[in-house]
């Protein structure tokens, strides 16, 4: 088991969050892994996972790959169909709405209860934050904009001190992870951007109604542009496929004549 984890490690040391756990089981750290994998995209929505592939990818045996699907199933981030293997969770956008509302019902709590109490060091701390997805905007990164988000909102979690809300939130950010990568367009960042230095000045402020406000509306918000995302990805399918069907007919058409 040594060696195994020994090999894990070196294959993906690369990943910081894989170097804060390496005390921890090997089946943690595959777990850990594949986590970032499907948050990163590289495993995207509706695929499925295979034990020896993921277990060849990680230099493991299958067991701990068996082990980490099970927590991640737990976590929301992956379902498994009998007969049929695991995949990743595709979440249908109606769910998808309903968790945006009650992510917005927990931020406005954790808005109004830092306000009521932060230090110099934490508004620093978050400040910093809003810094670096700023420098992602300018730079058109997504990816990094994406890694700093979760970041910041996990911070903002962590210092209102219930942990409890962070297992519960944690886990429906991971079920929209699909929803806000989708999100992150330039403009969109620009915006996120701009609410999320409202949510900052709003805590150093002292004032929790309008501190509770700004996360409520920030996740509001990204409910609506996932919805109008969806949306207008539908009328696009749904033009497609009518070009589809008519290229078609005019095809027959033709052989016919």
């Amino acid at each position: 088991m040594t060696d195994l984890r020994s090999i894990m490690v070196k294959k993906i040391s690369s990943s910081p969050a894989i170097a804060q756990l390496q005390g921890n089981s090997l089946a943690n750290l595959v777990q850990v892994e594949i986590e970032r994998m499907i948050l990163d995209g590289e495993l995207s929505s509706g695929s499925k996972l295979t034990e020896a592939t993921l277990a060849e990818q990680l230099g493991v045996s299958r067991g701990p790959v068996r082990e980490a699907f099970r927590m991640l199933e737990e976590a929301g981030l992956v379902r498994t169909e009998k007969n049929r293997g695991v995949f990743v969770r595709d979440v249908p956008i109606e769910e998808a709405l309903e968790i945006f509302e009650l992510r917005a019902v927990l931020d406005l709590h954790v808005g109004r209860k830092l306000a009521e109490g932060i230090s110099t060091a934490e508004v620093r701390e978050l400040r910093q934050l809003t810094d670096a997805m700023d420098q992602a905007v300018k730079a058109d990164n997504a990816h990094d904009y994406h890694r700093f988000n979760l970041k910041f909102h996990d911070r903002l979690l962590e210092l209102a001190g219930n942990t409890k809300l962070t297992s519960t939130y944690r886990k429906l950010v991971n079920e929209l992870s699909l929803f806000r990568r989708q999100n992150l367009t330039n403009e969109s960042m620009t915006v996120y951007s701009r609410e999320h230095r409202l949510i900052v000045k709003t805590i150093a402020a002292g004032e929790p109604e309008a501190a509770g406000q700004a996360m409520y509306q920030h996740v509001m918000n990204s409910r609506e542009r996932t919805l109008r995302n969806y949306e207008a990805k539908q009328a696009d399918a749904l033009k497609a496929a009518v070009l589809t069907a008519g290229n078609a007919v005019k095809s027959n058409a033709t052989v016919e004549a």
